[in-house]
């Protein structure tokens, strides 16, 4: 293959030559050239991609879908270049067939000398990477896209308690909500992490989601993350006893939005270096089970350390990927604090909306907020945080820049992506106790983990017309690698002491335990919280319709994250 950064000698050479030759000659590929003519009229989107793409030499053998697009190699965007050459004004990538391609009238007509350089010279910007040389089949190339997803107004709010017929209903915007993508590509491996302002999401719209990518994009379902941010500010896509209903409007709503960032976030792909930077946070998170200065943090957790404590993971990750072209870079950040500083009817991402406007001030980048282990951990520094989103933003936009300043490149020789099914035990003697107990006295079932006695009784009405409650809780685990990077996945609000097991047994130089991603399962609490009677072991369960988990699940979803990470594909 000739060099394609010099588009003179591109041009004269034999390769362009011979496609130049079958294109004036009515030589092409015909099945291509009759799926352009047959679709001119209907708007599809054809695209230029690199070598790793699909479709080989033009040889598309099915019909296309609205909306698809076409992914040539390089070879075949030679070809295809040649047929629009005469039209060459816009970029190759996401050209519009209807107003880009030759009508049959037009295919013998040869393009000026002038119009091919201008071809040949957006052919070698589009396919072959923006670094100034050609795009290796191996690169890295990285996209993001994020679109405004800000609910309604008379949508439910999820996430505090509500009694029937007095629902949290949105009355306004504090800040805008949006679903962030980034989308990643590195030799045949696919991936696109989706990030949603949304409380939570269930296992049926995160593998909807997923499929509606496979079928549209082409990245495969196991390879697309859906992540909550877990803002208590807007709406719950999992149905929840009297904390919030299920929006199916909105549900749907953003389900086509975040699709279609997705698209948008994979035809915005270009090569790409990873630097990554970490820094600990003062003041931007508190341990909100124990009183403050009682909890230890991240600097003490050790090879020796266990539950036995209650703890705070204080780090801040920054991967930052830095794009050539003038490209902005593409910035994402994880760190572990509760976004529940408002109580009332306006919509919003709550602290992570601030550090979001601040980001974009500073530098121009809207950021993708991966949220962490959380449990057991509110915002702030343990003192007032309630309707005080200030002191937590602050403190968190602090440590974000100082990450990002601190950041270095890491070299990413790998991308890869597992995903594996875990059971997490469920106790059902403790579950049959509170069944027992309610039997006995509903009376005396009317406050503290019953929440009220209507609650209790909704929830007694439903629990005993289950006739076998299941032993275990069904669900998802999945790695993603970038080079030394390592990205957990899991569906669980996850005590600290969990999280940080998981980062120190991972065996990566940088591990990111991720939280509320593509499932929802409730608190994975420690033993103590069971003893304790506190609300996330003994409260939740009865949210979501399941038993308690045993007080051994935290360990062993721990150990069974640490496993999925050992995993080589």
């Amino acid at each position: 293959m000739v060099d394609p950064g010099n588009p003179r000698r591109l041009l004269r050479s034999a390769e362009w030559k011979k496609v130049r030759d079958d294109f004036f000659h009515g030589q092409l590929v015909g099945t291509l050239v009759n799926e352009v003519q047959s679709i001119s009229r209907r708007g599809y989107t054809y695209a230029v991609g690199n070598e790793s793409s699909l479709c080989e030499n033009c040889a598309i053998r099915r019909p296309l879908r609205l909306g698809e697009s076409l992914q040539l190699n390089r070879t075949a965007a030679l070809r295809a270049l040649s047929m629009w050459a005469g039209r060459g004004k816009d970029q190759a990538r996401g050209m519009n067939v209807n107003s880009h391609f030759p009508r049959q009238n037009q295919l013998n007509k040869r393009p000026s000398r002038r119009t091919l350089l201008a071809a040949g010279a957006t052919l070698a910007t589009t396919c072959w990477g923006r670094f100034g040389r050609a795009a290796a089949a191996d690169d890295l190339l990285v996209g993001h896209a994020s679109v405004d997803t800000t609910p309604p107004n008379g949508c439910e709010l999820a996430g505090f308690h509500r009694p029937p017929g007095s629902p949290r209903l949105v009355t306004g915007s504090r800040q805008p909500a949006a679903a962030r993508v980034i989308v990643l590509e590195k030799g045949p491996v696919r991936a696109a992490i989706v990030v949603l302002d949304i409380i939570i999401v269930s296992a049926d719209f995160a593998r909807r989601f997923a499929l509606a990518v496979e079928d549209r994009i082409g990245i495969p379902a196991d390879h697309v993350r859906v992540c909550a941010t877990h803002t208590h500010s807007m709406p719950t896509f999992l149905s929840l006893r009297q904390w919030g209903a299920l929006p199916e409007a909105y549900q749907s709503q953003v389900m086509q939005q975040g699709v279609e960032a997705v698209e948008r976030a994979w035809h915005d792909r270009a090569t790409a270096r990873l630097l990554v930077g970490s820094v600990r946070v003062e003041g931007g998170n508190s341990n909100r089970t124990v009183k403050p200065g009682e909890w230890r943090t991240d600097a003490e957790f050790g090879p020796a350390s266990d539950d036995s404590h209650r703890w705070l993971d204080t780090m801040l990750h920054a991967l930052v990927f830095e794009r050539g072209g003038g490209r902005p870079p593409i910035i994402a950040y994880h760190f572990s604090a509760h976004p529940v500083c408002f109580h009332d009817t306006l919509s919003g991402p709550d602290w992570a909306g601030v550090v979001a406007a601040h980001c974009r001030a500073a530098r121009g980048v809207d950021p993708v907020f991966l949220q962490g282990h959380i449990g057991d951990v509110n915002p702030g520094d343990g003192t007032k945080w309630v309707g005080e989103i200030e002191p937590t933003a602050r403190a968190i936009a602090k440590g974000l820049d100082a990450a990002i300043d601190a950041a270095r490149e890491t070299v990413v020789d790998r991308l890869e992506s597992i995903r594996r099914p875990v059971d997490l035990p469920l106790d059902l003697d403790r579950y049959r106790s509170w069944l027992a107990a309610y039997r006995t006295d509903p009376s005396a079932c009317a406050s503290g983990p019953w929440v009220d006695a209507a609650f209790a009784a909704d929830w007694f009405q439903a629990a005993a017309a289950v006739e076998e409650p299941p032993r275990v809780r069904r669900t998802t685990l999945s790695s993603l690698w970038l080079g030394p990077v390592a990205m957990l996945f899991h569906p669980a609000e996850l005590y600290s002491c969990y999280g940080l097991a998981i980062r120190r047994d991972s065996g990566a130089a940088t591990t990111l335990c991720v939280g509320y991603a593509d499932d929802f399962v409730g608190y994975v609490t420690d033993a103590a919280a069971y003893t304790n009677g506190e609300y996330a072991a003994v409260t939740v369960p009865k949210l979501l319709d399941l038993p308690p988990f045993t007080t051994e699940t935290g360990r062993l979803l721990a150990a069974a994250a640490t496993a999925l990470l050992a995993v080589r594909s």
